[in-house]
């Protein structure tokens, strides 16, 4: 289904909004906007789950042995010296239980993962007996229940194996096989188009004229986008013309379930992305205290959510990790992911002011502290390279002194590799 047209329209007043706020305002106004098909679970890798799956069996489905050994009961040793008992013949076997009871100062062969025989709770492993002469003698100290796995210990018969909006992957798909789901209700794959605006922009691989640069944020969104699961669609580069631009813009939206532009997001004289959303009814500016990539233009055509992101490629992509992802993990069903971070020790000093959230390059040493990349400037492609996550620096934090906490946010926890 479409987003209401009014979906990212901001209280009057508001100019600078804090990210959390941001943030928590965006996943308030966001919801799935997929259709739902069944597919057979080997085809389910990388979907997103449209309903709740219950187990319709518990694991183990009865209580089984964790290690290869004698099943026994517990009652028939004695607390302390040797113990001795008798071994039936006979064995439990994975898919070939054990068909008598094993009566008080018995054991039976059992292997990891048989089924526990009637009359027995523990396991003694194979490594601590001496067999023979029909008995098997070991040491005190065995506890009850030992190396036994209990009926249910993973899952039970109605319990919810997975719930909605979970992203499949091999856990997943795991978890799904062992308890007998071959078919699941999955979201359809959220289409995603991309594209570039602005005349200065230059294909790879094409001649440079005087004054052009060469389109890195194109192929860069591509990427990012390719890593959340969605189905991405080129929409190539645009010039910095009103008709074009709007064209582009309605053509994209008629193809794709949401939008990611970059370049023309802001109020300048060439900024025709949120003029002309703004002129096709619906549009707003964020202005998010944040650096880099203040301003977030995001719009609506025909329902379909629009994201206009800042022209510099480290603006663009920041603003798309921090924003974007999560919009877009929403927008397709899935569970909306909270970036995954830790503190590290500061290897370097930052000056900044309290008042808004700034996202550093950063490199952890694996040794408990990460350095930052030698400039801030938001055009330098160098620090995403150089850099392996972003350093979060709060909204009402102040400057950063070598040695002091920070919070890292590493690219892998982003899905990016």
């Amino acid at each position: 289904m479409a987003l209401r047209n009014d979906c990212f329209a901001l209280p009057s007043g508001v100019v600078w909004t804090p990210v959390a706020e941001a943030l928590a305002d965006l996943r308030a106004r966001l919801s799935p906007v997929t259709g739902v098909e069944t597919v057979d679970l080997y085809a389910a890798d990388g979907r997103v789950l449209a309903r709740d799956v219950a187990s319709p069996v518990s694991l183990p489905p009865a209580d089984n042995a964790a290690v290869d050994g004698y099943a026994l009961a517990h009652a028939s040793l004695s607390p302390e010296g040797e113990q001795r008992l008798a071994v039936l013949p006979g064995r439990s076997a994975a898919g070939a239980p054990y068909p008598d009871a094993v009566g008080p100062g018995a054991a039976v062969r059992i292997l990891t993962g048989a089924v526990m025989p009637t009359g027995t709770d523990s396991v003694v492993m194979d490594e601590d007996v001496d067999p023979g002469d029909g008995a098997i003698r070991f040491g005190s100290g065995l506890k009850p229940g030992a190396n036994r796995r209990r009926a249910g210990e993973d899952i039970r018969a109605g319990d919810v194996a997975l719930r909605a909006g979970t992203r499949l992957g091999p856990a997943q798909v795991a978890r799904l096989a062992s308890v007998g789901i071959a078919r699941v209700a999955v979201r359809t794959p959220l289409r995603v188009a991309v594209l570039s605006t602005g005349d200065e922009l230059a294909e790879p691989g094409d001649a440079l004229a005087p004054g052009h640069v060469y389109d890195a944020n194109r192929a860069m969104l591509l990427s990012l986008a390719r890593s959340q699961g969605v189905a991405v669609l080129d929409r190539g580069r645009i010039p910095d013309d009103p008709q074009a631009v709007s064209r582009a813009l309605r053509e994209a939206a008629g193809d794709a379930d949401a939008v990611v532009v970059s370049g023309g997001a802001s109020g300048g004289d060439e900024d025709h992305v949120a003029r002309e959303l703004s002129r096709m009814g619906a549009m707003a500016l964020w202005r998010i205290a944040m650096k880099p990539g203040r301003p977030l233009a995001l719009g609506q055509i025909d329902g379909v959510p629009v994201f206009g992101l800042p022209g510099n490629p480290v603006a663009a992509f920041v603003c798309f990790l921090i924003f974007v992802r999560p919009a877009l993990h929403a927008l397709a069903g899935a569970d909306w992911p909270e970036p995954a971070g830790y503190p590290l020790t500061a290897r370097f000093s930052a000056r900044k002011k309290p008042g808004r959230s700034e996202f550093l390059r950063g490199l952890a040493d694996g040794a408990g502290g990460v350095g930052k990349f030698r400039s801030d400037g938001s055009g330098l492609v160098g620090g995403l390279i150089w850099s392996d996550g972003l350093i979060a620096l709060e909204h009402g934090r102040g400057a950063v002194e070598e040695g002091e906490t920070v919070r890292f946010l590493p690219y892998a926890g982003f899905g990016l590799r």
